[in-house]
């Protein structure tokens, strides 16, 4: 065991749990450490095995408590990326592999083994031997005592009737009356079904492994020359990173730290962090994840986030967060189950009792052929074991969850992926949500270009001659306006064509001037737009167009001579449109609620398909637009990515943040429920697509659990069903929906994503 170190008042302690069979192993637990001194909140999820321990209390009485119930813990350091149950232990190939290399299986192997004759014999042939009874005893014996241990553990320390002691009265019972093959094979049955139910939950655990195993371990940091050390790169582990340290990332290497990139230039493969299937263009200044792919070319990278703070480890420790956060309805099947048990308990003995002393029915087994009411009592003890029905919500959960992690979508809760199938009206910000967050070049208008017509003079020469123009002015500006300017200038020109301007100098809110050649050249803001522009014209008429939708327009004259406009927008993000048109199909109502211009607001409604835009609004005024739309159509979430986003994220029923890896603030990740770690907004209709197939699971998941019961019940009281066929049916019932809720694990969708349009041409026109 690993050494332990006594903690703070009032800390999170966790740990990984071993030796779980079952999702009510898992409650057993946790009911057992919230009885100790000292623990405010306790919770075990069984799908990740860690345990989270909150309150004034030291690991030792925690370790003590867990292994005095037959488990192992360990305490898990939550900074080391990648630390835990998700990667302690292999994921099982095949279930033979899994039953044959897990010692805590082999005396149910050993015991099916040992139950071959009675089932063949006794319960096919109907054979009445001594050597067929005596290796169906010891199979009982050794499959028989874990699950003794277990009942015995869970009346000392938590004084309830588990599972194990509900098979333990069955099995004793059927002893009594002489049935000792179906004893045996009740008991190793049951050790089986636990041990398949162990089998399948760590199958799902192999998503969360896969997203751990992205996470570089080491880093090549390079060491800079100083004093008498000299320069070269090092292997440390990334734990020994700090911000400001410079790594080299060699070809088809993942990243091993998030940072900025300050030599070099290659394509990255970002998809298992933002889900975006197409590599990315990066050059110096551009911005990288840990666990990404570089593509084709070296590059250094300065290191901007500690190990235990970079994109790739909050995800994991949010998905494992997740995953431990149930839902409504898994809360409400965690208390039926625990009034189900304990009725069908009683239910059991009025069964055995009262028939017989009521109506004289037989007690006994009358006849082989024949159950007495005592066979059909322990019969029902048997029904009453609860596992399908508790598996039943949380696999199908737990896997919808990791699927969304998987495509670049953070789920903090089965809560939210419930209220996420429900949502009915989703309200967007604009900027930097439905847009692209930053201003782009979408129309250059020579004064000298003959073409009228905005929409075309593709490759004008005049056109061509006013962008270089202008990018050589705004090399040096640091403004949005200038940056977009110069990165059109580069895309679409050769450096060569760009002159070099000297003099450089801001005109604060007007523009920036400089000069060409010895001749002054400005570009100027709106406020020059009344000086250098013709008060009639195309010019004039196309300014006051573009400012109408929200565009900036600017002006660019030399010596006092106009020479034309270059038009900016801060575009709509390519997936938008069909994000939108996705959502009506789904019969999700979309509202646009911003902050910005009517006219700007309504553009870009009409350009992506929005036809509810409010414009102008305060953050408190999207809170009670928020308010209004819940009353109208019901469940409603809200997509932003700015702090005056926050309110109306934290009151929504969903909050959605966006640009979670690279973009969007903290305040908006802190107040969402699902952040979407990309860009493409065609995740949000895949993702309530999703939630809404896993709901549709957990629905036919219970009814199948429930119903499957029932019918035992039923085949049971009319004297039609035994022991081993009950639970024999409740094996394959946990079998079934485990598997059928693990199929999350693969959906992709009823539609898959079609592949993006296409970026907005640049305009050019005279």
């Amino acid at each position: 065991m690993n050494p332990v170190q006594t903690s703070p008042p009032s800390s999170r302690l966790t740990f990984e749990v071993s030796g779980l069979h079952c999702a009510s192993c898992a409650r057993s637990v946790e009911r057992a450490v919230e009885t100790l001194d000292g623990v405010e909140g306790c919770t075990l999820d069984f799908s990740s095995a860690r345990l989270r321990v909150e309150g004034d209390v030291g690991p030792e009485g925690i370790l003590e408590r867990v292994e005095r119930l037959g488990y192992q813990a360990r305490p898990l350091t939550e900074g080391k990326v990648g630390s835990g149950a998700a990667d302690s232990e292999e994921a099982p190939t095949t279930l033979v592999g899994y039953l044959l290399t897990r010692r805590e299986a082999w005396p149910a192997v050993v015991g099916a083994i040992l139950l071959i004759p009675g089932l063949v014999f006794h319960e096919i042939l109907h054979w009445e031997a001594l050597w067929i009874e005596i290796p169906a005893l010891l199979a009982l014996l050794i499959a028989g005592g874990p699950v003794v241990r277990g009942a015995w553990r869970g009346l000392r320390v938590n004084r309830e009737l588990n599972i194990q002691a509900l098979m333990t009265v069955a099995v004793v019972g059927a002893l009594v009356i002489g049935a000792w093959v179906e004893a045996g094979m009740v008991v190793v049955l049951f050790s089986l079904g636990e041990n398949l139910e162990a089998y399948a939950t760590a199958r799902a655990r192999g998503a969360i492994r896969r997203l751990v195993s992205t996470a570089p371990q080491e880093a090549n940091r390079i060491r800079r020359a100083s004093g008498t050390g000299g320069q070269g790169e090092e292997r440390v582990p990334v734990e020994e990173l700090v911000p400001g340290d410079v790594i080299l990332v060699r070809p088809g290497e993942q990243i091993p730290g998030d940072g900025q990139i300050v030599d070099g230039r290659s394509t990255v493969n970002q998809a298992a962090l933002t889900g975006e299937s197409v590599p990315l263009e990066k050059a110096v200044g551009s911005e990288v994840l840990a666990g990404s792919i570089n593509g084709e070319g070296a590059l250094e990278v300065q290191v901007t986030r500690p190990a235990s703070e970079t994109t790739l480890h909050r995800m994991i420790r949010m998905v494992e967060e997740a995953r431990s956060e149930r839902a409504p309805v898994e809360r409400f099947i965690d208390r039926f189950a625990r009034v189900y048990t304990p009725a069908i308990v009683v239910l059991a003995a009025v069964v055995a009792v009262v028939p017989s002393l009521a109506f004289g029915a037989p007690f006994w087994n009358p006849d082989p052929d024949t159950f007495g009411w005592f066979y059909r009592g322990l019969a029902l003890l048997v029904i009453a074991c609860p596992c399908a029905l508790v598996i039943s919500v949380p696999a199908s959960l737990v896997s919808a969850i990791t699927n969304a992690a998987s495509s670049g979508v953070l789920i903090k809760g089965g809560a939210h992926m419930e209220s996420l199938a429900r949502v009915r009206a989703v309200a967007f910000d604009k900027t930097g949500t439905l847009t692209e967050g930053a201003l782009t070049v979408v129309g250059v208008r020579s004064v000298s270009c003959a073409e009228t017509d905005p929409d075309s003079g593709e490759g004008c020469e005049p056109c061509d001659e006013l962008l270089a123009l202008a990018a050589a002015v705004e090399e040096r500006s640091e403004h949005p306006v200038g940056r977009a300017v110069t990165s059109a200038a580069r895309d679409r020109l050769s450096s060569e064509r760009i002159p070099e301007a000297t003099g450089h100098q801001a005109l604060t809110g007007r523009g920036i001037t400089a000069s060409l050649g010895g001749r002054p050249i400005t570009i100027g803001s709106h406020r020059h737009l009344d000086l250098y522009l013709p008060q009639e014209g195309p010019h004039r008429r196309g300014a006051e167009e573009a400012a109408l939708q929200g565009r900036t327009p600017v002006v660019v004259e030399m010596d006092g001579r106009f020479l034309g406009t270059i038009t900016l927008a801060d575009i709509p993000r390519t997936s938008a449109s069909e994000a939108i048109r996705d959502l009506a199909r789904l019969g999700v109502s979309t509202t646009l609620i911003s902050g910005d211009s009517e006219g700007a607001a309504l553009f870009l409604g009409e350009r992506v398909g929005i036809s509810d835009v409010r414009a102008e609004l305060l953050p408190e005024d999207k809170v009670k637009i928020i308010h209004e739309l819940r009353e109208r159509h019901g469940t409603v979430a809200m997509v932003g990515d700015g702090i005056n986003d926050a309110p109306a994220l934290a009151v929504c029923d969903v909050g959605i943040a966006v640009g979670g890896a690279l973009g969007g603030t903290d305040q908006a990740r802190e107040a969402a429920d699902i952040t979407l770690m990309g860009e493409d907004l065609r995740l949000l209709p895949r993702s309530i697509r999703l939630a809404r197939a896993a709901m549709r699971t957990v629905r036919t998941n219970v009814a199948f659990a429930i119903g499957i019961k029932v019918v035992f019940l039923l085949l049971v009281l009319a004297g039609l069903g035994t022991m081993w066929m009950a639970v024999l049916a409740d094996v394959g019932a946990t079998l079934v929906v485990t598997l059928y809720g693990m199929r999350l694990l693969r959906w992709g969708g009823e539609e898959g994503l079609a592949p993006p349009a296409s970026e907005p041409a640049l305009e050019t026109a005279g």
